[in-house]
């Protein structure tokens, strides 16, 4: 089934994005189509309470932003729109998996290296929703509160 049959042109709906999410190993994740509600501080500390989260986000300026939490805390955070500056709870904590790779702050990111990062340091494998015959769930995402 493709989802673009049921939704159309709300399928990249930002204001409420529709997720697929499934299990990989010990992950789950969450592929949220448009939209940018797992980059979200607010969300990313409530999925990673109690256990650890990995966030990637690609759009098409083109960029990726990478999240790292644990325990509701995000430990490593940056972006590739320009060098990188890790930002987080600790900003270095990463650096052993992401040096390697060419992620070095004031350095522009290497092409496809943040996802070497996230397959390299967490063993998540990254391919997109209908590559496998894995179960898959999906749902429309609730706009996000606003910050007052």
């Amino acid at each position: 089934m493709d989802l673009s049959d049921d939704l159309g042109e709300d399928l990249f709906d930002d204001e409420e994005p529709v997720v697929i999410s499934g299990i990989d190993g010990s992950w789950t994740w969450a592929w949220e189509q448009g939209g940018v509600h797992g980059l979200d501080e607010r969300i990313v500390s409530r999925v990673s309470a109690g256990t650890e989260a990995v966030v990637l986000h690609y759009n098409e300026k083109p960029m990726h932003w990478f999240k790292y939490a644990v325990g509701g805390e995000v430990i490593v955070d940056f972006h590739t729109l320009q060098a990188i500056e890790p930002a987080g709870q600790d900003p270095a904590g990463l650096d052993d998996a992401m040096r390697p790779l060419g992620l070095v702050p004031g350095q522009v990111a290497p092409l496809h290296s943040v996802l070497a990062l996230v397959e390299n340091a967490f063993g998540i494998r990254l391919r997109p929703p209908g590559d496998a015959d894995d179960e898959r769930w999906s749902g429309r995402l609730l706009p996000l509160p606003d910050t007052a």
